[in-house]
């Protein structure tokens, strides 16, 4: 009898009105692709697919700053895998357009 042996890692995956959290016992060496496949959630959610998904580690891109890609990221006990949305605005547009209209608001608001 072979002792395998596991680790346990987390996929997440958040929407604007949920949260999906699935608790995973791996094998050493799986991928950051193969644990959000073993997920399920490319079957509970079709918008996300593992080809393509941006997924991170505890905040950080996978792909930047230095780390591996998805598909070739390989996990370590109590990593958290996350599938990241598209983002809908540039973030720094948005930025933009509230500060004007914060001051649209002030400069109304004088007598």
């Amino acid at each position: 009898m072979t002792d395998i042996k596991t680790i346990a890692i987390e996929v997440v995956y958040a929407l604007p009105h949920e949260q999906r959290l699935m608790r995973l016992l791996v094998e050493p060496g799986t991928t950051a692709q193969e644990a959000l496949i073993r997920s399920g959630i490319p079957e509970e959610y079709p918008e996300v697919d593992p080809a393509s998904a941006r997924l991170g580690i505890f905040g950080q891109a996978l792909g930047s700053k230095g780390l591996a890609s998805a598909d070739q990221y390989v996990l370590q006990p109590g990593d958290r895998v996350e599938v990241y949305r598209p983002l809908i605005a540039d973030p720094k547009e948005a930025r933009k357009q509230r500060a004007a209209k914060a001051q649209r608001q002030a400069e109304q608001q004088k007598p």
